[in-house]
């Protein structure tokens, strides 16, 4: 059994390439007269799946409970 698998940190380059793509795919969508929380539900499914190549259940969990934080913490709706 092998232990805990750690993902391989990214560039911040590639963060922001991966954002530009996923942007993109959000436009072509809405454009697509799909709805807002069918776009979210399958991106969020979809960054679940790739998290889970990558995380053990528990660093899935990490990252969860840090976005619950934030929305906790109001720092999605900072800019309304």
């Amino acid at each position: 059994m092998s232990g805990p698998r750690r993902p391989v940190p990214e560039t911040p380059a590639e963060l922001s390439h991966a954002g530009a793509v996923v942007d993109k795919a959000i436009e072509y969508m809405l454009g697509q007269k799909l709805g807002e929380v069918a776009i979210a539900s399958a991106l969020l499914g979809g960054a679940l799946e790739m998290l889970a190549r990558d995380m053990d259940d528990a660093g899935i969990v990490q990252v969860l409970e840090s976005a619950i934080a934030s929305v906790r913490a109001g720092e999605l709706r900072e800019d309304d």
